[in-house]
């Protein structure tokens, strides 16, 4: 039976970690700067407002369009770690963290510059009389929100591939698809609640603990609900990762990851 030459398994891993990481840091990144959009989650499936009650709280579903791209982050995370172990998912969750920062440090850099005369009206007519103020709004996040979400995002890696090789180790090989939801499940259990705490209740808004805990539920509800839904997707990646790099050499590559 041939085998991959290890040269040429080499080069199809490292630009398969190259691709990988980049698409996870794109969405990451992505996701952080789209959150500043509230959806109505009902409105946008064209269905009855739910209209939840927690914690003495009412509401609707209503989340930061964020979460539509942080499902394929975890899918990544899962497959990274699954591929090329703990080391592998720490060096992506830093290296976003800091581009996640350079490109607010970026933006808020941006506002400072003084607009020209003529760009700060040029869409009155399509309802946006102040281009300044539209783009400072837009990219000017609170910076109490942008913490939170920057520290509960490299706490969630962290307890992620902590989990995940917790449940690998009890499993073996099988089930990938428990593994990673179970990682998710508790990794995203703590960044519900951190980032609303650091961004609503240390923040200027002062959430009342009733408020946090309620909005926290329906977020980490929806996010727990993302996860089983991507577990097709996990599966067709999986598989694709397969067919690129060869049975054998996936299989090698696996193994090296779970001791890592």
């Amino acid at each position: 039976m041939s085998v991959v030459p290890h040269s040429a398994f080499a080069s199809r891993a490292t630009r398969l970690f190259l691709i990988l990481s980049g698409f996870f840091v794109a969405n990451a990144l992505i996701a952080e700067f789209i959150g500043v959009k509230i959806f109505a989650l009902e409105g946008t499936l064209g269905v009855e407002p739910l209209n939840w009650n927690l914690f003495g709280q009412t509401g609707s579903l209503s989340f930061t369009a964020g979460v539509l791209l942080w499902p394929f982050v975890f899918v990544m995370t899962d497959i990274i770690n699954e591929y090329y172990g703990p080391k592998g998912v720490r060096f992506i969750s830093w290296l976003a963290v800091a581009l996640i920062s350079y490109a607010f440090i970026a933006a808020y850099l941006m506002i400072g510059l003084e607009p020209a005369g003529w760009w700060v009206t040029v869409n009155a007519e399509r309802g946006v009389p102040d281009m300044q103020a539209a783009f400072s709004n837009v990219f000017g996040q609170g910076m109490w929100t942008i913490v939170g979400s920057i520290i509960a995002f490299l706490i969630g890696q962290l307890l992620d591939v902590a989990v995940f090789h917790r449940i690998r180790r009890i499993t073996g090989e099988k089930w990938i698809w428990l593994r990673a939801t179970g990682s998710t499940a508790v990794s995203q259990l703590v960044d519900s609640f951190v980032v609303l705490y650091i961004a609503f209740v240390i923040g200027p808004q002062h959430w009342p603990i009733p408020q946090f805990l309620a909005v926290g539920t329906v977020n980490y509800a929806y996010k727990f609900c993302a996860a089983i839904a991507m577990i097709p997707v996990l599966y067709v990646v999986r598989r694709g990762i397969r067919a690129y790099l060869g049975h054998e050499s996936a299989d090698a590559l696996e193994a090296e990851a779970s001791q890592r």
